[in-house]
C-alpha cells in the first residue's frame, strides 16, 4: 500500500473529508499514517478552498491507535527500538497538535472503535459525531502500556475521575457514555456518523472563516489560563476581531436583516 492509498481525501463543497485507510490494521497509526494526517491537516489549514475537515476511518475500526506490530518490529534494532518509539511519540504528539492548531475546525466521524491514539484522536478534533454502535477506550493499562500521550487529549475533555477510570481500567465506554462524558458532541444511527458529521461542518463552513479561525485559536489559548488573565486575552481578542472586515460586514448584515456576504 502506497502513503497516498493510507488517507484519502474528497471535496464536498468547501468541506474536506480525510478517511484513514488501512482496515486491515484498523487504521492504526503507523509512521506514514502519523505523516499523511499531519501533512493533510496542515496543507488543508492553509487552503482558502476549505472551511472545515471531517475526519473518519474505513472499516470495522475508526482507529486502534498505534501500530503495535511496528513498534514490536523495531525492538530488533540496537538500541531495543528506543530511537524509533521516540520518533514515533514525537510524530504522534505533533500531529495531535496540528489537529488543535489547525485554523480550521476539525470535525470525527467515529464508527466502531477508538481506542488509545485512536481515542487521542478523537478527544483532539474540535468536534466528534459517533454512529451508536461506537466504543472508545484507553487500554494500555492492559498491555503494560499506560495510555500517557492519550491522557493529555482526553483528561481536556471529560472530568478527572472520568479520565482516571478510563485509564486505570482499560474498559471500554459506549458512544452514548462518551456523549455523556463529553468526549463526543453527537450520537446517530450507526452508519451514519460520516454523513452526520459532514452536515455539521457544511453548516459551520458556512460561517466566516476569519471569524472561526480566531474564535478556534482564543478558545485553546484561553482554556488553560487563569479567570482574570483569560477575561484579559479574550478581551482583546473580541477587540481585533471587531476590527475585521466579516465582524463590520456580519453586524451590518444582521441589523439591515440580510445574509452577510463573508469576505475572510
Amino acid at each position: 500500500m502506497t502513503t497516498e492509498d493510507m488517507l484519502l481525501e474528497e471535496r464536498h463543497g468547501r468541506v474536506a473529508l480525510l478517511t484513514m485507510n488501512r482496515p486491515k490494521a484498523r487504521n492504526s497509526l503507523s509512521l506514514a499514517m502519523l505523516a499523511e494526517l499531519h501533512g493533510a491537516i496542515t496543507r488543508l489549514g492553509k487552503d482558502d478552498a476549505i472551511k472545515a475537515i471531517v475526519l473518519a476511518g474505513n472499516g470495522p475500526a475508526f482507529c486502534a491507535g498505534h501500530d503495535l506490530k511496528e513498534m514490536t518490529a523495531a525492538r530488533a534494532a540496537s538500541d531495543g527500538g528506543q530511537a524509533f518509539f521516540t520518533e514515533t511519540m514525537t510524530a504522534c504528539s505533533a500531529m495531535m497538535q496540528a489537529v488543535v492548531n489547525c485554523p480550521k475546525p476539525v470535525v470525527a466521524a467515529l464508527e466502531g472503535i477508538a481506542t488509545a491514539a485512536g481515542c487521542q484522536l478523537v478527544a483532539s478534533c474540535d468536534l466528534a459525531v459517533a454512529g451508536d454502535g461506537a466504543q472508545m477506550a484507553t487500554p494500555g493499562v492492559n498491555i503494560g502500556l499506560f495510555c500517557s500521550t492519550p491522557m493529555v487529549a482526553v483528561s481536556r475533555n471529560i472530568p478527572r475521575k472520568r479520565v482516571m477510570e478510563m485509564l486505570l481500567t482499560g474498559e471500554m465506554i459506549t458512544a452514548q457514555t462518551a456523549a455523556e462524558w463529553g468526549l463526543v458532541n453527537r450520537v446517530v444511527t450507526q452508519g451514519q456518523a460520516v454523513a452526520t458529521a459532514l452536515e455539521l461542518a457544511q453548516s459551520i463552513a458556512a460561517k466566516s472563516a476569519a471569524t472561526l479561525r480566531i474564535g478556534i485559536e482564543a478558545f485553546y489559548k484561553q482554556l488553560d489560563m487563569p479567570l482574570d488573565e483569560a477575561y484579559e486575552y479574550t478581551a482583546q481578542v473580541m477587540v481585533m476581531n471587531m476590527m475585521e472586515p466579516d465582524a463590520e460586514e456580519g453586524i451590518t448584515a444582521f441589523i439591515e436583516k440580510r445574509p452577510a456576504v463573508w469576505q475572510g
